[in-house]
């Protein structure tokens, strides 16, 4: 069996390029107008907590992908009020470069959240430009 390739199935790389298609992106700097203007309903960090510990944009609600559906279904007993609240307003997705925040608005969408971009360059990008980090751990 040879997986190199990939013969059996899907590429990471085409599930992103996938997700990107359906998905619209903003870049940090119009994530960062619209979370001062008041225009999103919601920042959501899907990283993982470990990440979020080094620093994360201040505001932002700690949801890692890997629980995302759970978080998001308000029939769960993992349901988070501060998603599952929001399933019409404007959900901005963040992660550390912008993969990971395709996938879970394309998840997000699929749950019937209806307004939810994906912030381009992730957390490093936000970093890169100096925008304001919070790196208080255990503030979730």
């Amino acid at each position: 069996m040879t997986i190199h390739g990939n013969e059996q199935g899907k590429a990471a790389s085409q599930i992103v390029a996938e997700a990107r298609k359906a998905v619209p992106e903003i870049t940090v700097a119009q994530a960062k107008e619209e979370l001062e203007q008041g225009q999103a309903g919601l920042l959501l960090d899907v990283r993982e907590p470990s990440e979020w510990e080094q620093g994360h944009i201040p505001g932002a609600v700690l949801a890692p992908r890997g629980m995302l559906e759970w978080y998001a279904d308000p029939t769960t007993p993992y349901a988070k009020p501060e998603l599952t609240t929001k399933k019409d307003a404007h959900i901005i997705v963040a992660c550390a470069s912008g993969g990971r925040s395709l996938l879970a608005a394309q998840t997000l969408q699929s749950m019937g959240y209806t307004d939810v971009v994906s912030m381009a360059g992730g957390f490093k990008e936000w970093s890169n430009k100096a925008f304001p980090v919070e790196e208080e751990a255990g503030e979730r």
